[in-house]
């Protein structure tokens, strides 16, 4: 792919593709207006393939390393080496319970029984994460946050979801956020794409298209 590109770039020409890779639910994130940033991209290079998949943000970074990505939305715990992360805004995070879950109608909520409640976590996450937010352990696991959501709806677990994701069974009274300003937090996403290649037409004004249709969020207070 990208011989082809660089084929076409020196013909004065614009085709090939180009590999976009997401972590799932963030087609509800309101920080970042991606359709656009697409359609954007797709009037510029009409004739560019896009490849948009779904991986996890570990899945992410191989890809960058090994050329399989050409870039990355995500979040990353650290930096990596030969990899450029421009940051772009900060995904709000509650954690929920469900309308079956016993605490959901309790009308005093103690922090100490709310991180002895089984958690639903997801794979990616390692143990100082969940110390982070006040959890020794987990008691299920998942790869994705619709898997997540499906097992705090079962009322047997609690668990964190994305603000802009959980919006919509809030409003519908299935979901109740536990204790905000205890469990709380905003997990930074960024952009990456490997070193040497972030001046690449395409890689280029991809980046620029994010930056431009981005809304930064100010930092919450944990």
């Amino acid at each position: 792919n990208e011989l082809e590109r660089q084929s076409a770039l020196l013909k004065g020409e614009h085709s090939g593709t180009i590999c976009i890779s997401t972590l799932d639910s963030i087609e509800t994130e309101t920080a970042l207006s991606l359709p656009v940033v697409l359609r954007s991209f797709s009037d510029k290079f009409p004739n560019v393939h896009i490849k948009l998949i779904i991986r996890t943000p570990a899945e992410q970074l191989n890809g960058v390393l090994n050329n399989h990505i050409d870039l990355a939305i995500g979040s990353y715990n650290s930096r990596v080496h030969n990899i450029i992360s421009e940051p772009l805004y900060r995904e709000q995070h509650w954690l929920y319970c469900s309308d079956l879950h016993p605490m959901f109608f309790s009308r005093h909520l103690d922090k100490e029984l709310i991180s002895q409640c089984p958690l639903v976590t997801r794979s990616y996450w390692n143990t100082s994460d969940l110390r982070r937010r006040g959890f020794s352990k987990g008691s299920a696991t998942v790869e994705t946050v619709d898997a997540q959501l499906l097992l705090i709806l079962s009322g047997k677990y609690i668990g964190y979801l994305p603000e802009h994701y959980a919006w919509p069974w809030i409003k519908e009274n299935r979901l109740r956020v536990l204790l905000p300003n205890e469990f709380g937090f905003q997990s930074p996403f960024s952009a990456i794409c490997k070193r040497g290649r972030s001046n690449e037409p395409y890689l280029k004004e991809f980046r620029n298209l994010l930056k431009k249709n981005t809304v930064a969020r100010p930092k919450w207070s944990e």
